[in-house]
């Protein structure tokens, strides 16, 4: 099966060896995304701004894949403070409907960039 690469400008360009998004047949794999501005590619400030910024990311890519959000099956969220995660939870039913996908929420010593939360997900369409 072939693998397409997805990309938008609407989301952080990659600033490594990895594409935004591949999809492979019905499923699409975003990458992790931390709260980068996708037009000046600098953090925003704030862990609230930083949610809300990896959820416009991640939002941006599925639609340039032609999915949603509510396409995803699986939601991997890390988070350098586990003390924010009913942050993530708030923001997670403002940009997911039910029913909600199957998630992991995992503590980590540090993120790129000095991030404070990243998120990644796997999206089934079709």
């Amino acid at each position: 099966m072939p693998k397409a690469v997805i990309s938008t400008p609407h989301a952080p360009g990659a600033i490594g060896t990895y594409s935004q998004a591949l999809r492979c047949g019905n499923t699409i794999y975003l990458s992790g995304q931390i709260g980068l501005d996708p037009a000046s590619m600098q953090l925003v400030a704030g862990i609230d701004a930083q949610i809300k910024r990896v959820f416009d990311n991640l939002q941006a890519v599925a639609v340039a894949a032609g999915a949603t959000l509510d396409d995803a099956a699986r939601v991997s969220i890390y988070l350098t403070d586990l003390a924010h995660f009913a942050k993530v939870n708030e923001a997670m039913a403002v940009y997911f409907k039910q029913p909600y996908p199957a998630r992991a929420a995992i503590g980590v010593a540090s993120l790129p960039r000095g991030a404070l939360v990243e998120a990644d997900a796997i999206l089934v369409i079709g």
